[in-house]
Parts: structure tokens; sequence; C-alpha cells
């Protein structure tokens, strides 16, 4: 498996969400956040430049945004990439509660947490769409 992949950090997409919400919770504003939402996606793995293509291609962000997954032992390991730094991190956001689970969990994820994290609104409409595409674009995979 290539080291573009994200190997999941918590044992559950639930269990990644309440850290990720626990973590976001320490600053004080939006701007913090984003901060360290930026740099959450400047320690993603290293994205393959023959994958930064149409075929990878996320429809529907106004960045330009990659996606890969490939399934081992049951479990779906994404490695996702952006060309703009706030929505790098958000790709780090998803793949950090997606990348490395089973179709069923990542099917039974909804991706509500980013609306309750306040995430979407926090945004500009143009990025809070291009987040929920990432996040349907994962579930699309999941559901093959």
């Amino acid at each position: 498996m290539s080291d573009a992949y994200l190997v999941p950090q918590e044992d559950t997409a639930a269990a990644a969400i309440e850290e990720i919400e626990a973590e976001l919770g320490l600053f004080d504003d939006w701007m913090e956040r984003y901060q360290y939402i930026i740099e959450m996606g400047r320690k993603l793995p290293p994205f393959p430049e023959e994958w930064q293509d149409d075929a990878h291609r996320v429809p529907g962000c106004q960045s330009q945004v990659w996606l890969e997954a490939v399934e081992r032992d049951g479990k779906l390991f994404f490695a996702g990439a952006s060309d703009a730094a706030i929505v790098q991190g958000l790709v780090a956001l998803l793949l950090r509660v997606y990348s490395g689970r089973p179709k069923s969990e990542i099917l039974g994820t909804s991706p509500v947490f980013l609306h309750d994290m306040g995430l979407v609104k926090a945004l500009s409409t143009n990025r809070g769409n291009g987040v929920e595409a990432m996040a349907q674009a994962i579930q699309k995979r999941a559901s093959h």
C-alpha cells in the first residue's frame, strides 16, 4: 500500500470526530481554528503527482481536490490533496474521520458533524459546499 494513504489515529470515526471537536474547542476563534486545520493539512502524507488528474478530481469544489482510495482487509484507506492550504486541511480532517474504516462505518458516519462543529457555517459558501462534496465523494466510494 502506498505511503500516501492515511492510517487512522483513532479507533473509530466517532472517536475521531470527538477528538477533532475537542481540539478545535481549544481555540478561541475561527482564525485560530483555521490555522490548526491548515497545520493538519501540512501533515498529510505526500499525494503522488500522477494522481493529480481529472480521474481523481472531486467535482463541486472551488479549489482543486483529488481523492484516491484502496481497499485492504475490509477497510477503505483514502489519500487526498488540494491546491489550497485551508482545503488541504479540510481534506486531512475528513480523512482522519473516514480513512482506514470499514465501508459500513464510513456509510454509517454522516458528514453532519461538519455542521455540528460549525465548520460549514464558518467557511465561505463555496468552501462549505466543497467540503460537503468531498464528504459525498468519500461516501459514494464506500457505497461501491
